[in-house]
């Protein structure tokens, strides 16, 4: 199967990458993945046939799948084709507000932090994961790091944000994180995620700022 997504995200997965769209005609998610262990797609697979660079946001890439491929965390994977991406166009930023969503709230379980998901409740089905992204506005998110020595981890560059009235703070995986300093940024587009399962929980991500 063939389908057109315009591209929301690019992320950084394990020093390969995590593509994630919309179709253009159902506007459903669509999550590109590989036969790897961890789904990731190398620089290759998400590189157009004309172009020397992976796909960026807002463009619309025509991507071969072979099969829907989902996860309970993730139910918008799709396996790809070796066959190679084109490119069709892109949206202007204007045009994204039609495809936002309007989640209450960002995957909130009741029991654990808010920057997470206890993966217990999903493979239980006590909560049911409908879609593992969100497009979403904010009116300002603040990037900072956080300080891991005492796990002997090297600091990790997060935003902060309020939707909906709730304070969250989560790990930025953009693939542009480096030009990220710690600054507050106004009216921004954020595509949040649910990554995998690790350690007990599904860690949800700011996988673009735009």
């Amino acid at each position: 199967m063939q389908k057109t997504i315009i591209i929301f995200a690019n992320s950084v997965k394990r020093h390969q990458h995590c593509v994630a769209g919309k179709d253009i005609d159902t506007k459903k998610w669509v999550r590109p993945v590989s036969k790897s262990e961890e789904k990731e797609l190398t620089t290759e697979q998400c590189t157009c046939d004309k172009s020397q660079e992976p796909v960026k946001l807002l463009q619309k890439i025509n991507i071969d799948l072979l099969k829907h491929d989902p996860l309970e965390n993730q139910p918008e994977n799709y396996l790809i084709s070796d066959k190679k991406w084109s490119l069709s166009g892109f949206i202007t930023r204007n045009e994204v507000n039609g495809y936002l969503d309007k989640p209450d709230s960002l995957w909130l379980d009741g029991e654990s932090q808010n920057d997470r998901v206890a993966y217990n409740l999903i493979e239980t089905k006590k909560l049911q994961i409908a879609q593992s992204l969100y497009l979403i506005a904010v009116e300002k998110i603040h990037i900072h790091w956080k300080d891991r020595s005492k796990w002997n981890q090297n600091p990790q560059r997060r935003g902060k944000f309020k939707y909906n009235d709730v304070e969250y703070d989560l790990a930025i995986t953009d693939s542009n994180l480096k030009k990220y300093e710690e600054q507050d940024l106004s009216n921004k587009y954020l595509c949040i995620s649910l990554g995998g399962q690790f350690n007990g929980f599904c860690y949800k991500i700011i996988a673009s700022i735009f």
